[in-house]
């Protein structure tokens, strides 16, 4: 039975399966929603301003905001994430192939990064790239926003190993920290042939962004510890939220 091994760049062939819709098919939409209201109500983006949802999956981010009157473009590096979210496209909402390492040609009142879709990258110049590419696709008056982990906090909490039955899938997850990343091993059957996928992302805490940004000349605004916008706090937080331009 064949086994199918992530490759070194392991986002672009994981995210591009149906398997990792499939695993987290359970997230809460009310959550996300909520959270986007939040967010454009503190930023108080200007009517039917313009969002680049960055890293944006299967569009489910992009086509509420885009419920709120906003212009939206999702952007993804996976092709079947934004072969499936074109379906939602109308005038103002289009989705695009596209990596985040790069500055994405327009510009926009916000740039939103959601969902821990940041730090996957060996190389910590990509973070730093990818920084800067999202500076160059604000207006003068754009914002920034990165939702991240609060690594510290899913360090503590780390579940080392679990069985999640999806579909009559049963995916076998064990998670652990190893240079400075958090990965997740994925382990699971279907027809009669065995699948194995890495997720790993980088346990960047707050120092290392600040530093990060110092290195863009990127400068921190606002921080949040969830997706209500409450302080943040090192120890009991679950979100690291970032605001900067």
């Amino acid at each position: 039975m064949a086994i199918k091994k992530d490759t070194d760049n392991w986002f672009a062939s994981w995210f591009d399966t149906k398997y990792y819709h499939l695993l987290y098919n359970d997230r809460d939409d009310k959550d996300a929603q909520l959270f986007m209201k939040h967010l454009s109500n503190y930023l108080n983006l200007p009517e039917n301003g313009s969002i680049l949802d960055l890293a944006c999956g299967k569009g489910r981010h992009a086509t509420y905001l885009n419920s709120l009157e906003y212009n939206v473009t999702g952007v993804d590096l996976s092709k079947n994430s934004i072969d499936y979210a074109k379906q939602f496209e109308n005038d103002t909402l289009k989705f695009d192939v596209h990596d985040m390492r790069s500055t994405y040609p327009e510009k926009f009142d916000a740039v939103f990064n959601l969902f821990t879709s940041f730090g996957y990258f060996d190389n910590e110049n990509d973070n730093i790239n990818t920084l800067k590419a999202i500076q160059n696709s604000l207006n003068e008056n754009g914002f920034g926003v990165i939702d991240f982990m609060n690594a510290d906090f899913i360090i503590d909490n780390l579940v080392a190993e679990e069985t999640k039955t999806v579909e009559h899938i049963d995916f076998h997850i064990k998670r652990y920290v190893k240079n400075s990343f958090i990965y997740k091993e994925i382990r699971f059957t279907d027809n009669d042939e065995d699948f194995f996928f890495t997720e790993k992302v980088q346990a960047i805490r707050l120092t290392d962004f600040e530093q990060y940004f110092k290195q863009a000349g990127i400068t921190l605004l606002d921080i949040f510890g969830d997706y209500k916008l409450n302080k943040f706090y090192t120890a009991s937080s679950n979100r690291l939220i970032l605001i900067f331009k």
